[in-house]
């Protein structure tokens, strides 16, 4: 019983030692690895390896801002392109290397394609006149009005995005190019009456170039995401300027429903790939592109918020990401102009 006791007892110990050594041996990697590397982020942009960061929150920030107001100092600028965004993975990277925030940042900028935002006023589906921003349109809109212009009942307002800024005059001056005079005045034996030219109501959007129309449902976003492809912009993958808004996200995302309707398509539609399009009344449709998975079928009511399908890529997709639209009565509007 005493010999067993002892070998209990030498076996203990030798365990007891084994634990220490290896928990020693434990703190000595971590320590030299503490000491040798530092945590950080390898950053890809289109599967290349471009640098690293110790920042990734300060570095992307600063890239959403460039994104979102470029660094040309004119106030027309509505975003800036960029197709390829930087990709982030957490590593170990030796202390004597440096980190290269900026020149992540200026090759990022290198691909960037600056888009300025104007308002055309169109004259019977002739664009005539620009003008810097909405307001300004407004007034042109109303100045006409006021003025019993002939020719108010065709003219609207169009929302451009161009890669440069057409020539802007004030309102004022696109009143006194714009203005006609109304009919003269018609007069009989029996009374004396006025014939002006019709008047009718101003149309501010009527065409797929993105003026912002009044459509009377209230819309939420149907993901959260990275904005990667505006309204309006060309590229060297469509035949004509994007319809929508992208919004990049992880395949399988669960995308929502913008506003309660009912669902008049569900399955797949050329480069849209698998898409859901819902009817939400007064002729209003959102559009949801590019779906790896389907969860409603044409003729579900759905209610706002509601899970209607998953993010994905299939389509005329170069990676996974939401395809959004918002049309009235067939027409294309900017969705930014109602969410995000």
């Amino acid at each position: 019983m005493t010999k067993m006791l002892k070998k209990v007892m030498i076996h203990t110990k030798r365990s007891i030692k084994f634990i220490v050594l290896s928990m020693i041996s434990t703190f000595l990697i971590i320590a030299t690895i503490a000491f040798l590397y530092k945590p950080t982020y390898s950053v890809f942009m289109n599967g290349e390896q471009v640098g690293y960061t110790e920042k990734k929150a300060e570095l992307q920030h600063q890239i959403n801002t460039y994104i979102e107001n470029g660094e040309d100092e004119n106030k027309s600028v509505a975003f800036v392109q960029v197709d390829n965004l930087p990709d982030y993975k957490l590593c170990l990277l030796k202390k004597d290397v440096e980190a290269n925030d900026e020149e992540i940042f200026e090759k990022v900028k290198a691909q960037g394609v600056t888009y300025y935002r104007y308002y055309a006023i169109v004259d019977n589906g002739e664009e005539k006149f620009y003008v810097s921003n909405f307001e300004e349109a407004e007034q042109v809109v109303k100045g006409l009005k006021e003025k019993n212009s002939s020719n108010i009942e065709n003219i609207s307002i169009v929302e451009k995005y161009e890669q440069s800024v057409a020539d802007l005059i004030t309102s004022e001056e696109a009143i006194s190019k714009l203005y006609v005079e109304p009919a003269k005045v018609v007069t009989t034996a029996k009374n004396q009456t006025s014939k002006y030219n019709a008047v009718g109501n101003v149309n501010t959007a009527t065409t797929t170039s993105g003026g912002k129309a009044n459509i009377g449902v209230a819309l939420i976003r149907p993901i959260s995401g990275t904005i990667t492809s505006r309204f309006g912009v060309r590229s060297s993958i469509r035949v004509s300027s994007h319809t929508g808004l992208d919004i990049a996200a992880s395949t399988g995302t669960s995308i929502a429903a913008a506003a309660s309707g009912t669902v008049t398509f569900s399955g797949y539609k050329g480069s849209y790939g698998n898409m859901i399009v819902i009817s939400h009344g007064n002729g209003v449709q959102t559009y949801y592109g590019h779906c790896s998975k389907l969860y409603v079928t044409a003729g579900t009511q759905v209610s706002q918020g509601q899970a209607i399908a998953a993010v994905g890529s299939t389509g005329n997709s170069t990676g996974p990401h939401l395809h959004l639209e918002v049309r009235q009565n067939g027409v294309a509007y900017n969705p930014q102009n109602y969410v995000y």
